[in-house]
C-alpha cells in the first residue's frame, strides 16, 4: 500500500538549515527548562517517598483528604483524583519515615474521620531516597548503553566496521562503569562519554553511526525537555517509553539509510544531496503509514487507558512524532554534512591518441 504516489519530490535537504534551526531551538528550550527546574520532575520511583491509592464510595473534597492526612503526619502531600467518577485518588508524599503494618489502618481511620466515608486502600508503595537515587543511575546507564549498542549495530550494518565500533563502545562503557565506582557523577560521565564517542566516530569516518546517535540524542533530549516544561512526572514508565522511542526512531532511520545506500550504488553520478532527497521521498509513504498507525493505537491508549498510564502514552505519542521528524530532517542530512562520497566508477584509461589530441 502506498499512501503517497511514486515520483513525489519534496525538497527535504533544501530545508535542512531551517530544520536544524528548529531542532536547536527545541533543544535549547529543553535544556534551559531542565536547568531552571533542577532536572525533571522525578516521581516516587526516582525521588523516593510514598504513594497511596485510595477509593471512596462517593465524591469527597480533596481538602478533606489533605486534612485527614495531616493528622497522621503526611503533610505537604499531592492529592490527585482520577477515574470516571472522580472517587479514586492518588496520594503522593516525600515522607519516607512512616512505615509499618499500622500505616494502612492509620490512613484509613484518619480519612474516614475527615471525610465521613470509609476509604478502600488499594495500594501503598514506598521508595527510600537511596533506592530512588540508584534507580536514577540505572535509568541513565540503560539509555547510555542502548545508544552505544546502537552505534555498534549501525557501524556494522552500513560501514562493516563491527570490531572498531565495538572496541570503542566497550572502552567507553568500561570507563563509565569503573569511574562510577569512584563516585564520579553519572550524568557528567555519560555526557562526556557521548561527546567523546561522537568525536571518535567523526575522526574514524563512522558517519552513519554519527547520524543515528545524534538523531536519538535529539529525540531523548526534547522528549525529556517537554516533560520538564509541562512539569509532568518522570518515572520508570517514562524511561521505558524513552527506550521504546529510541527503538522506533532507529527503525525509521535504518529504513532511510538502507535506501540511501542502495541509491548511492545505483545512481553514483548524481550529487549526494539529490540521492538523499530521493531516498527520503521514496520511503516517505512507508514512514507516514507506520507512524500514523502507531499513533492511532497510542491515542486510544492516551484517551482510554486511564490516568495511571496517561504520562507513558503522552511520552510515546510525542516521541513517535519527534522520532519520525528526526529520521528525515536530522539523521539523513548529517550524511550530507559529513561529505560522504558516492562510489565512483572506474575511469576509462586514456589512449595514446587522446594524449596526442590534447597536445
Amino acid at each position: 500500500m502506498q499512501f503517497i504516489k511514486p515520483g513525489i519530490n519534496i525538497n527535504f535537504t533544501g530545508n535542512m538549515v531551517k530544520a536544524y534551526a528548529f531542532s536547536l531551538i527545541l533543544i535549547i528550550i529543553s535544556l534551559a527548562s531542565l536547568l531552571i527546574h533542577g532536572g525533571p520532575n522525578y516521581g516516587i520511583d526516582f525521588a523516593g517517598g510514598m504513594l497511596i491509592q485510595v477509593k471512596f464510595t462517593q465524591d469527597v473534597p480533596i481538602e478533606k483528604i489533605r486534612s485527614g492526612l495531616n493528622k497522621v503526619g503526611l503533610k505537604n502531600t499531592s492529592v490527585q483524583s482520577f477515574g470516571e467518577d472522580g472517587s479514586e485518588f492518588l496520594i503522593k508524599s516525600s515522607n519516607t519515615e512512616m512505615s509499618g503494618d499500622n500505616l494502612s489502618q492509620a490512613v484509613t481511620d484518619a480519612l474516614k474521620t475527615s471525610t465521613g466515608s470509609l476509604p478502600e486502600i488499594r495500594r501503598i508503595e514506598m521508595v527510600g531516597p537511596q533506592v530512588g537515587q540508584d534507580l536514577r543511575t540505572q535509568a541513565l546507564l540503560a539509555i547510555f548503553y542502548s545508544l552505544l549498542f546502537i552505534t555498534i549495530y549501525i557501524s556494522g550494518r552500513f560501514e562493516m566496521k563491527w570490531v572498531l565500533s565495538g572496541v570503542i563502545a566497550g572502552a567507553l562503557m568500561s570507563s563509565v562503569y569503573f569511574l562510577s565506582i569512584f563516585k564520579v557523577g553519572i550524568p557528567f560521565l555519560i555526557t562526556a562519554a557521548i561527546i567523546i564517542t561522537l568525536v571518535l566516530f567523526w575522526y574514524m569516518n563512522l558517519k552513519y553511526a554519527i547520524g543515528a546517535v545524534v538523531s536519538l540524542i535529539h529525540d531523548v533530549t526534547i522528549t525529556v525537555g517537554v516533560f520538564s516544561l509541562l512539569n509532568l512526572e518522570f518515572s520508570l514508565q517514562i524511561v521505558a517509553a524513552l527506550l521504546t522511542i529510541i527503538g522506533y526512531s532507529l527503525n525509521d532511520t535504518i529504513i532511510v539509510y538502507d535506501r540511501i545506500r542502495e541509491n548511492i550504488t545505483k545512481s553514483n553520478k548524481l550529487p549526494l544531496e539529490t540521492i538523499i532527497n530521493k531516498s527520503i521521498n521514496e520511503t516517505l509513504s512507508r514512514t507516514i503509514l507506520t507512524g500514523g498507525t502507531t499513533l492511532v493505537a497510542l491515542l486510544a491508549l492516551f484517551f482510554l487507558g486511564g490516568e495511571i498510564i496517561h504520562n507513558f502514552a503522552f511520552a510515546m505519542i510525542f516521541g513517535i512524532v519527534i522520532g519520525t521528524y528526526s529520521s528525515i530532517f536530522v539523521a539523513s542530512p548529517i550524511l550530507l554534512l559529513s561529505n560522504i562520497k558516492p562510489i565512483k566508477l572506474s575511469q576509462p584509461e586514456t589512449t595514446p591518441s587522446q594524449v596526442v589530441g590534447k597536445k
